[in-house]
């Protein structure tokens, strides 16, 4: 909004309070949404171990969410840096030294590309966020997998940190993709996260 309107009468100062107010209250709804997702995944999910002792490879990483549903605005710098400290988070509740902070960073770092991609032919509606319910759930489907196969990919390869056992990390990727693409589906079904 320019300088000019704000300073020629109140009834543009009530808009702006009124839209640093929804501001606020966004940034407290991701603020909040943050603390629930790490604090479900380092203590809840981290616990849970599909497929016995014979079949270690299903693990549900449901926490990537938590940047998929960042703002389209969100500056690369800040994707980073949110990458980081929820990487960093959870690598404390696992005691894994930066691999899942590694594998954070990298989807930050590759969410603005594939949002460039997948960029609607009218481009992205101003204030808008990556959710089922603005740009459909086929939408959300695509942009999601392909995050979500990305990360665990990256996390399963920084874990077992050689590419000889090729076929056990396409495995655990693939196996925990289809828990955790689904956990994140019933999230979204159930909690409707528009903002």
């Amino acid at each position: 909004m320019p300088m000019s309107r704000i300073i020629h009468g109140p009834p543009n100062w009530i808009v702006l309070t009124s839209y640093n107010e929804l501001r606020m209250q966004v940034t407290w709804t991701h603020v909040l949404r943050f603390i629930f997702i790490i604090l479900l995944q380092g203590l809840i999910l981290k616990r849970i171990y599909l497929g016995g002792p014979h079949f270690n490879f299903l693990s549900i990483l449901f926490y990537p969410v938590l940047i998929m549903l960042l703002p389209m605005k969100t500056s690369k710098a800040l994707l980073l840096l949110i990458g980081f400290a929820l990487g960093f988070a959870i690598d404390m509740f696992y005691e894994s030294p930066g691999v899942h902070m590694s594998a954070c960073v990298f989807i930050a770092f590759l969410r603005p590309w594939l949002l460039k991609i997948m960029e609607p032919r009218g481009g992205f509606p101003i204030n808008s966020n990556p959710n089922a319910q603005d740009f459909g759930l086929v939408w959300f489907m695509q942009y999601s997998g392909i995050l979500l196969f990305l990360f665990l990919f990256f996390y399963f390869s920084v874990e077992v940190f050689t590419f000889s056992r090729f076929l056990e990390i396409f495995l655990k990727t693939l196996s925990s993709f289809v828990v955790s693409f689904l956990t994140i589906l019933l999230y979204i079904t159930i909690f409707n996260p528009k903002n």
